[in-house]
């Protein structure tokens, strides 16, 4: 492991048995309250992409909107928030995806992307990846073109990251937990 990954890896807290017993939730909040490990990270997912012509970055609620508009900035990309149902103000373009214990529904403007545009889609974190597939769902209904989805933490366990690349996503992880 580079000292680049051991550092982020080393600034991501983890919480056993949260948000139930037997998971370790693993937070992403004192990585970004890190102002070394944050730029760090950014310039991880950013990096592979550097003058490449991406059009916009799609973000999913919450984290990926703050990850996502650092790296939309770093590429002079706009940005997409995907959101959960009824929280964008004009029409929009929806999904529903499975949840543990249920299904939920995601949302975008139906402008927020163009037939064509070249979208990356960022997260803080790939676990099973029901969120990312549906926002990857999302985007190419809109006729976008998903060019790579970026996380912090893969949770390779879950299964997400093979569930994408199965889409034909090209999958960026920066760090991987084992376990849930």
């Amino acid at each position: 492991m580079s000292d680049t990954i051991s550092e982020l890896a080393a600034s991501i807290r983890s919480i056993p048995d949260y948000p139930k017993p037997g998971i370790i939730f693993r937070d992403i909040t004192t990585l970004l309250g890190n102002p070394r490990a944050f730029r760090r990270a950014v310039d991880e997912l950013v990096q592979p992409y550097a003058g490449l012509k991406i059009d916009k970055i799609a973000g999913t609620e919450a984290r990926g909107f703050i990850l996502g508009g650092a790296v939309a900035h770093q590429l002079s990309a706009g940005f997409v928030p995907i959101r959960k149902k009824g929280k964008l103000p004009r029409d929009t373009v929806r999904v529903a995806y499975s949840l543990e214990y249920g299904v939920d529904e995601m949302e975008m403007h139906l402008d927020a992307v163009q037939p064509g545009e070249k979208v990356i889609l960022v997260d803080d974190l790939i676990a099973t990846g029901g969120t990312a597939v549906a926002a990857t769902q999302l985007l190419r209904q809109m006729g976008a073109e998903v060019v790579s989805a970026c996380f912090v933490i893969d949770l390779p366990d879950l299964g997400g990251r093979r569930k994408l690349e199965e889409l034909g996503v090209d999958v960026r992880t920066l760090v991987e937990f084992a376990g849930h």
